[in-house]
């Protein structure tokens, strides 16, 4: 049996200009600045020259004409009438160059310097791409020889592939094109001159890792015959190792890329805190009248160029008055998001001391400017306050919050700032276990379940107890 229903849907349609300034509100100043020169180029309309000053004022804002006023009895070709400013993410691809790309650029280099045939530099080049962020190759040789041919068209075996591989690993920096931590490691001491503590570390890494990473030092110490001396020498030796060789090529694209530019400062004078959105480098843009005058010429007029030509100007004069409205609605979005969370952590913000840090969610910002959730998350997302002790990024001064055992709440980031002051003074020698913490931190005043202490401890990167164990 069918059965037909007839209901009523309410669906919100975002309009171009509310498009624009979503859009517009995720960008970080050095993004924004990258949209609005990509805009200026495409569309003539906007200027960001000083405006020309007229005797008559009114000739300083463009007049609103409608295409109506155009005579239509011709058909305007298509691709004219065509909308191409939305639908697409128009989000800059930023033009900077990443670790990654430095990094692969540094290998295929080196690879240069190797008299290998077409073939093998082809399977060469190809095993470059598949390594990941730090360096390693983090796929096995079959799954590689199997790409090779269906990605690249490149038949090979896991022999040659492997012969390729050690190639790579002979590269800068010592340890890239490993496949596990071990590896990477193995790769670097095999590097270095003769000595006891290479000799012993390479040791180490070579039959006893799982009880190194362990830190099962007496263990080893008596399997290899070794005293306390020798092994800190080895053990010294083996944390100077890079265990991310892939992160850590330095060249002059890396500046740029690391580079943080503030869209908010916070300053203090007498005691009072000001906020300013500083522009830096980015243009004032407007619409420009002649474009107007175009469409004012072009009213009623029977000659078809001037009407595709109005017709054009009319399309760009939209998407740029959407496109100038937007900027000024994501600027004073931005700047009463920010002015509230000032406002809300205004005593942290006077000295800079975490102890002064409100428990503070997306929620509580939304409520005070009366802006969604999802908006004030957009703001937050990537941007940064430069203040007068230190920039951050805007996520740093959200967190949830607990009570402590006099019924105060204190925030997260309180809470881990003393667990981490726990961390720094226990005895090395016998590290605090997570119970343990969790007495140490009632002593203190802050009332915490065991779970909570494993996950702010996996949170700002403390190992276990067993593992911060040291000799």
């Amino acid at each position: 049996m069918i059965k037909q229903e007839l209901g009523l849907k309410q669906q919100q349609k975002l309009s171009p200009l509310q498009i624009q300034t979503i859009k517009l509100i995720e960008l970080p100043v050095q993004e924004l600045e990258q949209r609005i020169r990509k805009e200026l180029e495409e569309n003539p309309v906007l200027d960001d020259n000083p405006p020309e000053k007229s005797e008559d004022s009114d000739e300083e804002t463009p007049r609103d004409i409608s295409l109506s006023d155009i005579d239509e009895d011709d058909p305007i070709p298509a691709y004219k009438l065509r909308q191409n400013n939305y639908g697409k993410d128009e989000r800059p691809q930023y033009n900077t160059f990443s670790v990654k790309q430095s990094f692969t650029q540094s290998l295929m280099e080196q690879l240069g310097f190797r008299n290998l045939t077409e073939h093998q530099r082809a399977v060469a080049t190809f095993i470059i791409g598949s390594l990941d962020e730090d360096g390693y190759l983090r796929r096995d040789l079959e799954s590689l020889v199997d790409d090779l041919a269906f990605r690249a068209n490149i038949e090979t075996d896991g022999e040659e592939v492997e012969q390729m591989l050690r190639i790579i690993q002979d590269f800068e920096p010592a340890g890239v094109g490993a496949r596990d931590l071990r590896e990477c490691l193995l790769i670097q001491l095999r590097g270095m001159k003769p000595a006891p503590d290479v000799e012993n570390a390479r040791r180490i890494v070579t039959d006893y890792f799982q009880e190194f990473s362990n830190r099962h030092f007496q263990k080893i110490m008596a399997k290899m015959g070794i005293g306390e001396a020798e092994m800190k020498a080895a053990m010294a030796r083996i944390v100077r190792l890079n265990p991310s060789p892939g992160g850590q090529v330095d060249d002059s694209y890396n500046d740029q890329a690391q580079q943080i530019v503030p869209d908010f400062v916070l300053t203090l004078d007498d005691g009072e805190l000001h906020l300013t959105m500083p522009r830096f480098s980015i243009p004032e843009i407007r619409v420009n009248k002649k474009y107007a005058d175009i469409l004012l010429e072009a009213a009623g007029s029977t000659e078809r160029q001037k009407r595709e030509a109005a017709t054009f100007v009319k399309q760009k004069m939209d998407s740029a008055k959407w496109f100038v409205e937007a900027l000024k609605q994501r600027h004073n979005t931005l700047l009463s998001t920010m002015q509230a969370i000032v406002d809300y952590q205004h005593d942290y913000f006077l000295d800079g001391d975490e102890a002064n840090l409100r428990p503070m969610v997306l929620k509580d910002i939304a409520e005070k400017t009366g802006f969604d959730i999802s908006t004030i998350s957009r703001v937050v997302n990537s941007k940064y306050i430069e203040t007068h002790f230190g920039i951050f990024p805007l996520k740093y001064f959200f967190s949830e919050g607990l009570e402590n055992q006099e019924g105060e709440e204190v925030s997260t980031r309180e809470l881990k700032k003393v667990l981490q002051e726990c961390v720094d003074k226990e005895d090395k020698h016998k590290p605090l276990t997570d119970d343990q913490l969790v007495e140490e931190m009632s002593r203190r005043g802050y009332k915490v379940a065991r779970r909570t202490i494993a996950k702010y401890r996996d949170q700002l990167g403390i190992a276990k107890a067993r593992l911060r164990r040291q000799l």
